[in-house]
């Protein structure tokens, strides 16, 4: 009796240990496998990385420290398979950075914003006013350089986009296309500095100038229709990586716009996740997490306004991911759930 006990006791062991185990597999899809990710070198995009991160581990993925990339070289790195993906990808707006045969090895998922990516000119409103400002053209008279000439080249002073960033490429040619470099300075150092700055000479009274996008905390610290206006193009001359796009140039109902509809001269982009093919296939709870992943605009401007106020170290933006999650468990439960079951 004593030994038919001991076997009895072996046999529900063993049962035991293997719906154990079978469980933390179904829980921990990626348990085992190491993920290497990147994200952009803007800080308003490290909140969408920090959830998406944090939703990886979740799955049981060994997640590795984040490579900050500029775009082209994250294009490269996610296509040789050096890194695995990232939550910063802006199509078609990175269309033309991407290297040949791109989609062979890596591809897009799901959309982190669609028609989320907003871009173009603000100028103060004071001076829109004051100059009768509504496109890029106006630049090229006298009295407005001037006004916005702030080193004394002669030249109107704008704050544009870091060399590396996809906008610096639009810039670039707006500026060729709009007859513009005798009249404008696109000024390329850091972003927030520059716009630091330009906020600090608003508050002066001073004008100012610059491009932006969004989601971004720049439109909630000098908002448009009130603080500032978005400014046209003086006409639609897509790169040749926007043609495919030309009727996302224009856009009607922009809050704070000089005219409606209004000449962006930029495509309005949807921000979406890139990864490598081959890591994808190998991780089907990955990819469909990468799927049905997706953000509230309004949520990752508030997150980008808190880290212009100040809370902009890296555990400052782990807390804010941490704490958007709490307040959207439900959601979060579901694409857990979904990302294991794609597993099965």
């Amino acid at each position: 009796m004593c030994i038919v006990k001991k076997i009895l006791f072996v046999l529900l062991f063993c049962i035991m240990v293997t719906v154990s185990t079978a469980w933390s597999s179904a829980e921990k899809p990626g348990e085992g496998v190491a993920v290497k990710p990147a994200r952009a070198t803007w800080n308003t995009g490290f909140f969408q990385e920090a959830i998406v991160r944090k939703g990886l581990v979740a799955l049981g993925y060994e997640v590795k420290k984040t490579k900050d990339l500029q775009n082209p070289i994250f294009y490269k790195a996610v296509a040789l398979g050096d890194v695995d993906y990232w939550t910063n990808g802006w199509f078609p707006n990175h269309n033309s950075q991407l290297p040949k045969n791109f989609y062979d090895v890596a591809d897009t998922y799901g959309f982190v914003i669609k028609a989320g990516g907003l871009q173009g000119y603000l100028v103060s409103k004071r001076e829109v006013e004051k100059y009768n400002i509504t496109s890029l053209d106006d630049f090229k008279r006298d009295e407005v350089k001037k006004a916005f000439d702030k080193n004394g080249d002669g030249k109107a002073d704008m704050t544009a986009c870091p060399p590396g960033w996809g906008c610096e490429n639009v810039i670039t040619h707006h500026m060729e296309v709009y007859g513009l470099y005798d009249h404008i300075n696109p000024v390329k150092a850091s972003y927030e500095a520059g716009m630091a700055s330009a906020l600090g000479a608003y508050k002066a009274g001073e004008p100012i100038f610059f491009y932006t996008w969004a989601p971004n905390w720049t439109i909630f610290k000098l908002k448009p229709g009130q603080d500032v206006m978005w400014i046209n193009v003086p006409k639609i001359i897509p790169k040749e990586s926007q043609k495919s796009a030309v009727d996302r140039m224009t856009q009607s109902g922009i809050v704070g716009a000089v005219t409606d509809p209004i000449k962006l001269g930029y495509v309005v982009s949807d921000i979406r996740i890139v990864a490598n093919k081959k890591f994808t296939t190998k991780n089907p709870a990955a990819k469909k997490f990468f799927e049905v992943f997706t953000l509230p605009l309004a949520d990752i401007n508030a997150q980008n306004t808190k880290m212009n106020e100040g809370e902009k170290a890296q555990k400052d933006v782990e807390r804010h991911a941490a704490e958007w999650i709490v307040q959207n468990q439900a959601q979060w439960d579901n694409w857990l759930e979904q990302a294991r079951n794609a597993a099965k």
